[in-house]
């Protein structure tokens, strides 16, 4: 992809799944690359390993370097901290990706205040956190840059017993909108995209099961459900020169789902 070779990106929650795709095929296209986690230190380092040997097939004479910092982005201190070590240890600071992100399921009725509450703050409240110090230095250091938002299909196709993932994904496709109109002429761009069902950890319990498996992709029009690199394919496209005149766009990924699989068959007049 033209533009990336040099960049500097920071990838949260990049320990596994999406998040790990984007961050090896981000240093594979020659981007420095900033690696959070919160938990998992050790998918963590399988990323900065596998990142490394991508982008390194000489490896005394690499130009990418990796930076792995444990942060939790749903706090205030722990986000400024993230952007700003990444700025200090690669002096600049090019590319946002803002992954990081859990879900949890109940019945609405029944769904506690606080479990509401953590996953609007990690989702939702860390993103912006992210962005926020991101364009910051991208505005005092006069230098156009990309912030990416890894948002879903349930960024606009409802979800119940997971209403708090929902709304998340919502409000994120407003925040990417708001941004983006709001440093457009800054030579900041604020793009999303919307994964479908994916073959990632997160998913374990129905991509494990052959029956569940089978569930899920009978209701996606492709027929299979997508992987983490194919994800990874559209952020580096958004984040690079290819893609220059875009901002403001949720890039759904899901094999067809959004297009309402259920009207495949004329049942309705």
């Amino acid at each position: 992809m033209k533009g990336l070779a040099g960049k500097t990106a920071l990838i949260t929650g990049a320990s596994s799944g999406i998040g790990q795709a984007i961050a090896i095929r981000l240093a594979e296209e020659g981007c420095n690359v900033v690696i959070n986690y919160y938990s998992d230190s050790d998918g963590a380092k399988d990323t900065h390993r596998q990142a490394m040997e991508k982008a390194c097939a000489d490896v005394e004479n690499c130009g990418v370097k990796a930076l792995l910092l444990k942060g939790d982005v749903s706090k205030e201190t722990d986000a400024i901290a993230l952007v700003q070590q990444s700025i200090d240890y690669f002096g600049q600071l090019d590319i946002l990706i803002n992954n990081a992100g859990v879900q949890t399921d109940s019945p609405s009725e029944a769904l506690e205040a606080d479990s509401f509450d953590w996953v609007l703050g990690v989702n939702l409240r860390g993103p912006y956190l992210c962005a926020r110090e991101t364009i910051k230095h991208l505005l005092s250091s006069d230098r156009p840059g990309s912030v990416i938002n890894i948002s879903s299909v349930h960024e606009i196709i409802p979800r119940p017993q997971y209403l708090s993932y929902s709304i998340s994904k919502g409000g994120m496709g407003n925040m990417t909108r708001t941004l983006a109109l709001e440093y457009a002429a800054k030579g900041i761009r604020v793009n999303a995209i919307g994964p479908g069902a994916t073959i990632t950890p997160i998913n374990d319990e129905w991509t494990d099961d052959p029956a569940k498996k089978a569930e899920v992709e009978s209701h996606i029009p492709m027929g299979r459900a997508g992987t983490s690199e194919e994800m990874a394919a559209a952020v580096a496209f958004l984040a690079s020169d290819e893609a220059t005149y875009i901002t403001g766009q949720t890039l759904y990924i899901d094999g067809g789902l959004t297009l309402y699989a259920d009207f495949r068959e004329a049942w309705s007049a």
